[in-house]
């Protein structure tokens, strides 16, 4: 086979529509030539895969170093654990975990910073900090306030489906069609997030694997997340050492990078925008591979 006819060739993958991320900071990120990767970076104690490990703020500082020397395209931080079944914590608690770790990091990493949070007044403090994005897993729900800040920071956002709340998630969820419902959900925030005047090109939106799902709707998601491009916004995915990818593999959270990465391949090839990640230089390899798959030999990263 040739070059050019590898090139050329056409596969059992999606087209990923052309977006432009801006930043407030002037800063543009283009899913053009590759998915974005993202890290996770969890300043807390209960976290269902790191809790703990990043809680003191020089460590936390480091590990988000160390990502975007690992070519992260974000750094996303949080300082509440949303695994299932958690409990909420205060505004100040959770301010008092981030702010610190997100200003020495704004200050030294050439990233955007995300945070990671359901309540404003956290997204405030931290966006004063040197962050550019907010990820909230409640789709704006959660606080009222939360997407008139965005919209008065004009910061992008993230819009995660769940069902319920983090504590009530995983009791009996249930859909007749999963993907169609997270679609038609997404859409129902989208147009909520539009009206508060987020501009479209600032939201991301998120299927929200593991919230509120069972193991074989979270599957069925991977193998649907092509659907996600009707709503016309950069879709973002994140596996990472989720309890699924334990399910297949029947193995802890720490034994889940080799699955995590066939997830992050599943999403590269339906087209998505964005991975979210806790391991970031394999998940880059992956990434990497995928686009050469997707677009030739030629290409180059």
């Amino acid at each position: 086979m040739t070059e050019a006819s590898v090139s050329n060739s056409a596969g059992p993958w999606h087209e990923r529509p052309p977006c432009r991320i801006r930043f407030p900071s002037g800063a543009v990120l283009d899913t053009g030539p590759r998915a974005l990767v993202i890290g996770v970076l969890n300043v807390t104690p209960d976290s269902f895969s790191d809790g703990g490990r990043f809680l003191v703020r020089e460590r936390a500082a480091e590990h988000g170093r160390q990502m975007a020397d690992a070519g992260a395209d974000i750094v996303d931080i949080g300082g509440e654990s949303t695994r299932p079944g958690s409990e909420p914590v205060s505004a100040a608690e959770e301010k008092r975990r981030v702010v610190p770790v997100i200003e020495e990091l704004a200050a030294e990493i050439g990233v955007p910073i995300s945070i990671d949070t359901q309540k404003a007044q956290v997204a405030a403090a931290a966006l004063d900090a040197g962050a550019q994005m907010i990820n909230d897993v409640s789709a704006l729900r959660t606080d009222p306030d939360m997407a008139l800040l965005a919209a008065e920071r004009e910061v992008p956002v993230c819009l995660m489906h769940m069902l319920g709340t983090p504590k009530t998630m995983q009791v009996n969820p249930t859909y007749r069609d999963v993907v169609g419902e997270i679609v038609g959900w997404l859409a129902g925030r989208l147009e909520a997030a539009l009206e508060a005047g987020i501009g479209r090109e600032r939201i991301f939106v998120d299927p929200g694997f593991g919230f509120g799902k069972t193991h074989q709707h979270n599957l069925e998601v991977l193998r649907r997340l092509h659907e996600l491009h009707a709503l016309g916004c950069p879709v973002l995915v994140g596996t990472s050492r989720k309890s699924t990818i334990g399910a297949v593999l029947r193995v802890e959270s720490d034994r889940r990078l080799h699955g995590t990465l066939a997830s992050v391949a599943c999403a590269v090839m339906a087209g998505c925008h964005a991975v979210r990640v806790h391991d970031v230089a394999p998940a880059m390899d992956a990434v990497l591979v995928c686009e050469a798959i997707r677009q030739g030999i030629r290409w180059r990263p």
